[in-house]
């Protein structure tokens, strides 16, 4: 009985020894958290998540394989992989505010790289979208990944689909400060007004520029060309962010070249170091303006402030309305 114990030992202990250790762990659940990635036709960038590893041994490599069209079934059109050219700024360069003020100096900075519209990260996984997305069809195109690491490689089908979308206003345009206060002239003192309704129209996809209208509370546009509207001393306003092209001043608005987008394509820090945002101060003096509650014997300037950005090139229309305010 010994004897056959000591055996089976052996025989068991040989069986062990050659069987073959696999080497690390290739999750079969790995994906994106969320299998949707929105594609926003045109924006500067956008990426989606980086795929979760679900606890697999690193390194890992992906590839995107199979990009079909969801509803055919046949593969993407060849937009996806076409080369466009795209504005990029150069490696190891970006934009400076504060020195980067002519079109030259610009474009010194810049150069225009033939890329695809979307680029696939074998590490992470994660798809990056360029304004090459811009060529796009609208649609919606399923994927497939692989995944390899020590462990082996596996295959994941419809790890995830791209859902190629128009932009909307709201990506397009995003308003992050609005308010105003009215400003005694004689004493300074100051008294919040309501907040400014801020309005944005998109007008056509051709240029770059933002047409700015301060209006009163019915609609009626003050005129900067007459020194209706004016800056509010060493404060940042809509020169500060863009010095490529001097502001237009027309009768209804001021118009400004922002020659790329986003705009502002940086926020505005001060000589001291203090950090304004994207925002842009204004001032209505008390001779064109009367306030709502503010008592007409003494003069009440109307001050405005917003910060705004575009993130699309293309001419746009924004309407500041002060909604407690008239024009004289």
């Amino acid at each position: 009985m010994k004897r056959y114990i000591l055996a089976l030992f052996i025989i068991t202990g040989s069986l062990v020894a050659c069987s073959k250790i696999v080497p690390g762990f290739l999750s079969n659940t790995l994906g994106y958290t969320g299998k949707e990635i929105i594609c926003k036709r045109g924006l500067v960038y956008q990426a989606s998540d980086k795929i979760n590893y679900d606890g697999s041994t690193p390194p890992v490599t992906f590839a995107l394989l199979n990009l079909r069209d969801s509803a055919t079934g046949k593969a993407a059109p060849v937009e996806f992989t076409t080369l466009y050219e795209v504005m990029q700024f150069k490696p190891g360069l970006s934009f400076n505010i504060a020195t980067d003020t002519t079109v030259d100096i610009l474009n010194a900075k810049r150069q225009l790289n033939k890329i695809p519209p979307y680029n696939f990260n074998t590490t992470s996984g994660q798809i990056v979208f360029n304004r090459g997305t811009k060529n796009l069809p609208v649609g919606m195109y399923n994927f497939d990944i692989e995944a390899t690491n020590a462990n082996g490689t596996k295959f994941y089908p419809s790890a995830g689909f791209i859902h190629v979308m128009d932009p909307t206003d709201d990506d397009m345009f995003t308003l992050s400060s609005t308010f105003a206060n009215a400003f005694d002239d004689i004493t300074a003192a100051t008294t919040a007004m309501k907040t400014p309704k801020i309005s944005f129209t998109k007008q056509s996809d051709d240029g770059s520029s933002v047409i700015l209208k301060i209006t009163d509370k019915n609609g009626v546009p003050f005129n900067p060309l007459k020194g209706e509207v004016i800056k509010r001393g060493d404060r940042p306003y809509f020169p500060t962010y863009a010095k490529f092209h001097p502001i237009v001043f027309t009768d209804t608005a001021m118009v400004c070249n922002f020659e790329l987008a986003p705009f502002p394509l940086s926020t505005y820090v001060d000589n001291t170091g203090y950090s304004w945002g994207y925002l842009q101060y204004y001032r209505i003096p008390s001779s064109y303006v009367a306030i709502d509650g503010m008592p007409s014997t003494t003069g009440y300037s109307a001050n405005p402030v917003f910060a705004f950005k575009i993130n699309l090139e293309g001419t746009y229309v924004v309407e500041v309305k002060l909604t407690d305010a008239v024009h004289k």
